[in-house]
């Protein structure tokens, strides 16, 4: 249930009215104490879009790679609010919480994290072997023929290269079929051609399957493939850009800087 005050609309209602599959209000995250405290996050309020792609960008320490991991329950914020796919985080005891991420979540990190051990295959049905759910052969199909490793499925990680392990794990995020998929930094560890294939996925993965993605990223030519970009600064949602290009993202982040050298 949301919060109701009279004559104002609660924010779970404004994400539902606006299609949101995630939303956070007054997201705050302190590290440390004293003269060592951190804010890392200060308030945040912001809601995340139902089969959209969304990209979070600002520079070292604004906040970013935070934002993500309290919206995908990996971090506890130390204020605000927290809603997911209908469901509150706060109060959810670490088991609901671990069922949470299991069920409804999709995560792609820079590191890849596969099982060195498991085939490509084993790798993309972890998540429902662990959880004790059957394999839809029918979307197991559609999601393998949409990465094209059909041919690799046998082969383990250190068989495969940087981009094809992280197409795996792009896989693995999205064979449960997850209300959302948090990708941190997913290109980072790839050359350019890698790049474009792990985010031209990302991109299908919404157009084809009505899927929600949220990505952090740095680069321009990642966001660019985002239907909208949030930019942070200081732990803050400073700006926001739809449609972007890589040109207009790189725009508005030297405007950052050069605001950051007058300050």
């Amino acid at each position: 249930m949301g919060i109701h005050v009279a004559g104002i609309e609660s924010a779970d209602d404004a994400a539902h009215r606006a299609g949101g599959i995630a939303f956070a209000e007054g997201l705050t995250k302190i590290y440390g104490s004293g003269e060592a405290r951190v804010v890392a996050l200060d308030e945040v309020d912001v809601s995340f879009e139902r089969g959209r792609l969304t990209a979070i960008m600002g520079p070292s320490g604004s906040g970013k790679s935070t934002l993500m991991h309290c919206m995908a329950a990996l971090d506890t914020p130390t204020s605000g609010r927290i809603v997911i796919d209908g469901v509150d985080l706060a109060g959810l005891k670490d088991r609901e919480l671990t069922r949470l991420r299991r069920d409804r979540l999709g995560f792609v990190f820079q590191s890849f994290n596969l099982v060195p051990t498991l085939s490509a295959r084993e790798n993309i049905t972890l998540p429902l072997d662990i959880a004790g759910k059957p394999v839809d052969p029918a979307w197991f199909d559609n999601v393998i023929d949409t990465i094209g490793l059909r041919d690799r499925l046998a082969h383990r990680p250190n068989q495969l290269s940087g981009g094809q392990q992280q197409r795996v794990a792009c896989a693995r995020a999205l064979v449960s079929r997850p209300a959302i998929v948090f990708a941190d930094e997913p290109t980072g560890n790839l050359d350019s051609r890698a790049s474009a294939e792990i985010l031209g996925f990302l991109r299908r993965s919404v157009d084809d399957f009505g899927q929600s993605v949220v990505m952090v990223t740095h680069e321009p030519s990642a966001a660019a493939y985002a239907d909208r970009v949030l930019f942070l600064d200081d732990g803050r949602i400073v700006d926001e850009l739809l449609s972007p290009t890589a040109d207009s993202v790189l725009e508005r982040m030297r405007g950052f800087d050069m605001a950051t050298r007058r300050s």
